[in-house]
């Protein structure tokens, strides 16, 4: 079994550089995904209380035999429960449906704008971070001008800033305005729903080493030094996402990757997206 690299976090705690992401997992069999997810050596479970899977979360860590200590798990608050009060609510029933005492990180899920509470959201997850509540804290969807009112308001910069990459929306600059402010990355959506596969700079790469497009792309973004989050219900897929350790991409490899990168986003824009 791989061992899965570590970023170091702004508060001196260790993020798992690759983690199994729960958005989109077929309904009906989540607990099963999560507890092969980690039999297979995923050492992070990203949900959300968004994805409905919570409780199919904890129902796979306790299944799985893994002792929760060695399991990040992170969950998020969905835009109709940020302002303080019910952004604690939303964390206390997150660790009841997940079945654990403390969370290893809270993410706000999207900063909404348009409802301005993401500022109150985010000083009600300090004060539950200090308290116990979740290990960690950070943000989702974040976009430079939300994280410099966080910074500029309360003092403190999220741990986490996770956001859409994939090879046609490699978000250099976010990246950087991440790195620039301590913040690791972590992109969702890596593989971009497979839009990639076929492009050349994706599938030679593939010729040459024997390895799916898959993990040519998740090679990519280990590579690029940022955490992220595959996902998929299969199994073998499961296991394939995480042999990626036995290739490398050359240097004019990872420069013809640039290439691919159009700004085509597969989810919402974080700067009008307001969905309750």
């Amino acid at each position: 079994m791989n061992t899965i690299p570590n970023l170091t976090m702004a508060d001196g705690r260790k993020l798992p550089q690759i983690g199994f992401g729960l958005w989109q997992i077929q309904a009906g069999g989540e607990a099963d995904v999560v507890r092969h997810a980690l039999q297979a050596g995923y050492p992070l479970l990203d949900g959300a209380y968004r994805y409905m899977n919570e409780k199919a979360m904890g129902e796979g860590l306790r299944a799985s035999g893994v002792p929760r200590e060695e399991v990040f798990i992170t969950t998020k608050i969905w835009n109709n429960e940020q302002g303080r009060a019910a952004a604690r609510r939303s964390v206390e029933r997150s660790l009841r449906h997940i079945g654990v005492e403390q969370l290893d990180l809270c993410l706000i899920h999207w900063p909404v704008p348009t409802q301005d509470l993401y500022v109150e959201t985010w000083a009600e997850l300090i004060a539950m971070r200090d308290e116990g509540l979740t290990a960690s804290i950070g943000v989702s969807n974040f976009n430079e001008d939300h994280l410099d009112r966080l910074i500029a308001e309360t003092g403190e910069a999220p741990a986490v800033n996770q956001i859409e990459i994939h090879p046609q929306l490699q978000q250099p600059e976010m990246r950087a305005v991440n790195a620039q402010r301590g913040i690791v990355t972590q992109a969702w959506t890596p593989l971009g729903n497979g839009i990639s596969f076929n492009a050349p700079p994706v599938a030679d790469v593939a010729k040459r080493t024997g390895k799916s497009q898959a993990q040519v792309i998740l090679r990519w973004h280990l590579q690029l030094g940022h955490a992220f989050l595959p996902r998929s219900s299969n199994p073998e897929r499961q296991m394939q996402n995480l042999d990626i350790f036995d290739f490398e991409l050359t240097e004019a490899e990872m420069q013809a990757m640039t290439t691919l990168d159009v700004g085509l986003r597969t989810g919402p824009d974080p700067s009008v997206f307001k969905m309750m």
